[in-house]
């Protein structure tokens, strides 16, 4: 089985009221580290009252990554200077490739401010490796059933497959570097058995409940670092739970990231903000 090589904590990094975790970067893990994985931001869960103001994130720019955002509970809507807009509900995703740069919003729909219920977010960004960092922006939009499922261990595992494909079964999302992105819900007692490349970097992250992942048992909370020395996984349920799970090959390309750019050089950053301020991330308009 691949060895696990740390387990790390996410760290409480509220936003206003916004219940949040940073499970990647932390002063464990630094960016890069999980390459071509970057980031993740687990929002809630919480839930918010009748006439409430929604998610805080109103127009902000990227450049140089894809964000990759599962709604678990609430809803999320989509605008951005490409011309995309979109609301996805609980069980939906969406994908947005930045690019060479776009300035996007992520808010809650006015049906979710008026009237509150229960919200959980997780928001991953994936690095583009630099002959796809100024590729045109793009934005898909998925919601629940628009996602393949596989149900495995006799009903007490459902996948969901988000990208790339699992065995015979692709999924709706192509990314441009094979990335394989997967939501997994356990029952008790559920197992999952599976063989990844040695050569890939594993993403796990325990959303909820409680697992024995090859032979050691993480909570919720949790992201779990791999070695890269075998191909056998092994996941089984001690109690009903939920990770995001995913493997890449790795770029092996230096990784400078500052605020919403994620890019090869300091050089490169620079002209990153010189680019946003002259406008050519597109001209936002409420």
């Amino acid at each position: 089985m691949r060895s696990i090589k740390k387990i790390h904590k996410a760290v409480s990094a509220p936003i206003g009221n916004l219940v949040t975790y940073r499970a990647l970067p932390t002063p464990a893990l630094e960016i890069g580290e999980l390459d071509p994985f970057l980031f993740l931001n687990h929002h809630g869960p919480q839930q918010y009252p009748a006439r409430n103001s929604g998610l805080p994130f109103g127009p902000h720019p990227h450049r140089g990554f894809e964000t990759v955002t599962f709604i678990l509970a609430g809803d999320i809507m989509h605008k951005d200077t490409g011309g995309y807009e979109s609301t996805i509900k609980a069980g939906g995703i969406q994908w947005m490739t930045a690019g060479r740069g776009l300035i996007h919003a992520e808010v809650s729909s006015d049906e979710f401010m008026a009237n509150g219920g229960d919200l959980e977010i997780l928001q991953l960004w994936v690095n583009l490796p630099a002959r796809y960092k100024m590729t045109e922006p793009n934005y898909i939009g998925l919601q629940k059933e628009d996602i393949p499922k596989i149900t495995l261990d006799e009903g007490k595992v459902i996948l969901d497959v988000v990208s790339g494909r699992w065995e015979d079964v692709p999924a709706s999302i192509q990314s441009l570097t094979d990335i394989q992105l997967y939501t997994v819900y356990f029952k008790v007692g559920g197992k999952l058995t599976t063989q990844i490349p040695a050569t890939h970097t594993i993403f796990l992250y325990v959303v909820r409940g409680e697992l024995n992942i090859n032979g050691q048992t993480v909570t919720k909370l949790n992201l779990v670092e791999f070695n890269q020395d075998a191909e056998d996984l092994i996941i089984e349920a001690t109690t009903d739970s939920i990770i995001l799970f995913g493997h890449a090959q790795p770029f092996n390309e230096p990784v400078v990231a500052y605020g919403p750019f994620v890019m090869n050089s300091e050089k490169e950053i620079q002209e990153a903000y010189q680019d946003y301020q002259e406008g050519k991330f597109g001209i936002w308009q409420d």
